[in-house]
């Protein structure tokens, strides 16, 4: 292969990643920028490497539903890297082979998630945030919502869905916040290779003791424990990670939108409309998703050759103003004619999307019907965000009412 698909260097004036942004609320203004002029953009990344930037709408559902671009690459030791994240700063897998196995993946997790499976658990995902209200209620003024409810309810979740012990959460929650330092690429390295091991224990045991759960069903599956241990570990750290941040985000939102939180509590039938609102404008990560183009591709006009690393950012892509009018705003009876990005699209939908809007639903449904008066205990500006973290979010969320 030509050198030259892997130089980085003479592009100096390239726009660098990750952009600043001045509100955590809003998304980088150099996005927009690139959207009106150049939805497919080189940039060079946070590791000083260069990359396609995919900030447009339709541009990153093409890319998403590429089959040439995918998260392994040709040359993985010259593949440019996105960050130094273990998770999804470079390439992962093998060409070869990333195909088969993906699609091996939805087949083996398709059932975990089920539409019966997922109907079946809702009412206990109610039963569970009415619950966590109720000690919140009775606790002191002011909390931190992310410890009485963020953090709580989708551990909860994962924990029974998988087949977790619950009093393990908090070393696989230590793990899941190793795993996401972007500063430091051994210690997310070996957080991540330690919660494999985690859950491959728990697959072992699974085999002895099978029980109604996740992890019993991947156990008996005819698959490597290497495999499975993997799969496992990823649907540990996906299941939770991500909808806590969501849950503190939309709390966020809905409180600097008042007439919005008011209407939600007023008309709690909004709640389907306002959980896709939010999934489409929260922003905790500013990092973006990886690919790397496995033959010479087109992405909105722009000619990706081979070996080339594709950074997709779904955050840009709802807020993407040829697609959604006035996209910055926060409107929770939009009507959504273009679904937004947020889980992904075609072959790589996230599979556990049902399950993130049955917990939402829960939560937005029901939070300000029972604290009308919810608010932040100390100014927006003073929130503490976990800037070297992959997936974002912030520190605390002190409040009352």
């Amino acid at each position: 292969m030509d050198d030259h698909v892997y130089d980085h260097t003479g592009h100096d004036d390239l726009p660098r990643l990750p952009f600043d942004r001045r509100d955590p609320l809003d998304v980088p203004a150099m996005y927009r920028a690139l959207q009106t002029s150049e939805p497919v953009a080189r940039v060079r990344t946070a590791t000083g490497d260069v990359a396609w930037l995919v900030s447009g709408y339709e541009e990153a559902r093409q890319a998403f539903a590429d089959r040439h671009l995918g998260r392994s690459a040709p040359d993985p030791d010259k593949a440019a890297r996105i960050s130094n994240s273990a998770l999804i700063g470079g390439p992962m897998g093998d060409i070869e082979t990333e195909k088969t196995r993906h699609e091996r993946m939805r087949r083996m997790l398709t059932p975990a998630f089920s539409a019966r499976r997922m109907a079946a658990l809702a009412p206990h995902v109610q039963n569970l945030v009415d619950g966590l209200l109720d000690r919140m209620a009775e606790g002191p003024r002011p909390t931190d919502l992310r410890q009485a409810l963020s953090l709580p309810l989708p551990v909860l979740v994962i924990c029974e869905l998988l087949g977790v012990p619950y009093g393990d959460r908090g070393h696989f929650r230590a793990l899941a916040d190793a795993m996401t330092d972007l500063a430091d690429r051994e210690r997310s390295a070996a957080a991540l290779a330690e919660l494999g091991e985690y859950t491959r224990k728990i697959i072992v045991a699974k085999r002895d003791n099978p029980a109604g759960d996740v992890f019993s069903d991947l156990a008996a599956l005819d698959a490597p424990d290497e495999e499975i241990a993997a799969l496992s570990a990823g649907l540990l750290f996906a299941g939770h990670e991500t909808t806590v941040n969501r849950i503190d985000y939309g709390t966020l939102l809905l409180l600097a939108n008042p007439g919005q939180r008011d209407a939600l509590a007023a008309d709690p039938s909004l709640v389907g409309t306002a959980v896709e609102e939010i999934l489409r404008v929260a922003a905790p990560s500013n990092h973006g998703m990886p690919r790397y183009a496995h033959e010479d591709v087109t992405v909105g006009g722009k000619a990706i050759r081979r070996g080339e690393a594709v950074v997709i950012s779904t955050t840009a892509a709802n807020r993407d103003a040829r697609v959604f009018a006035d996209p910055d705003r926060f409107d929770i009876s939009r009507g959504l004619d273009e679904p937004h990005l947020a889980f992904g699209y075609a072959a790589r939908y996230c599979i556990g999307a049902s399950l993130a809007r049955i917990e939402l639903r829960a939560v937005f449904g029901t939070l300000f019907q029972r604290f009308p008066t919810l608010a932040l205990a100390v100014p927006a500006e003073e929130l503490v965000q976990r800037e070297n973290s992959l997936t974002g979010g912030f520190e605390r969320i002190p409040v009352t009412w």
